[in-house]
């Protein structure tokens, strides 16, 4: 039997034998699920259920999955996880940018779902709750967000105020991929929404100086075509 408190995943998916899944693999793990097989019956849910998680389709029979995201991001701050069969590039980054938190291309695995599902409930236990902790280990790198200090290996890395403002926002999302566009808007301001050169640019400086190879980045890790995540604690 599930348990009360036991956090609420809405699967907005019209297709009933992906619903079935999702239910039974959700269920078996102790999540409780609510379902929706439409836009408008999803919005509805949000607005009465309260749900922790929203697995989200984009092929709804009566609007785009990623109208709806941009919709609930107007008056919402449910996590968002996009699954979708559609895996092109530019459908990604459309829907984080859009306000998803995730976006998973099917098919998919149970342990990979449970994973994306398991971060969006911490980064939304963060939100309005305890301040994110002030220190980051992630491998052999620890950020002192506290102190602004950064080390690899317990040996201090200089870096300059713009490398630690990106590190810092990549940390604080830790787990979670950000576009180009979100990380440019963040860090440099709206002006450089689309010089993702120099996001690149930095991204290879602090790989130089945070990764055992910054030929095999294991913590500053590429979604190519989308944008870039720090690999979570």
């Amino acid at each position: 039997m599930t348990d009360s408190t036991a956090p609420l995943i809405l699967v907005v998916e019209d297709d009933a034998p992906v619903r079935r899944f999702l239910r039974t693999a959700l269920s078996a793990h102790g999540y409780r699920v609510v379902e929706a097989e439409s836009a408008a019956e999803a919005l509805a849910v949000v607005t009465t259920a309260h749900p922790d998680v929203l697995l989200l389709d984009l092929a709804l029979p009566d609007r785009d999955g990623i109208d709806v995201t941009r919709e609930i991001r107007e008056w919402g701050h449910v996590p968002i996880i996009v699954v979708s069969a559609r895996g092109r590039e530019e459908d990604k980054v459309r829907a984080l940018d859009a306000g998803a938190d995730d976006y998973l291309t099917k098919p998919f695995g149970t342990k990979e779902l449970l994973a994306r599902i398991s971060v969006a409930l911490r980064h939304a236990a963060q939100i309005g709750a305890a301040p994110a902790p002030e220190i980051i280990d992630v491998g052999p790198l620890r950020i002192d967000q506290g102190r602004r200090e950064v080390s690899v290996g317990g040996l201090p890395v200089h870096l300059t105020p713009l490398e630690y403002k990106l590190l810092a926002l990549l940390a604080r999302n830790a787990g979670r991929v950000l576009t180009h566009h979100q990380i440019l808007k963040e860090v440099w301001g709206s002006s450089y929404a689309v010089e993702r050169h120099t996001l690149r640019v930095f991204m290879m400086q602090l790989r130089r100086k945070l990764e055992p190879s910054s030929a095999r980045p294991q913590i500053l890790i590429t979604e190519p075509g989308v944008g870039y995540r720090l690999r979570e604690p």
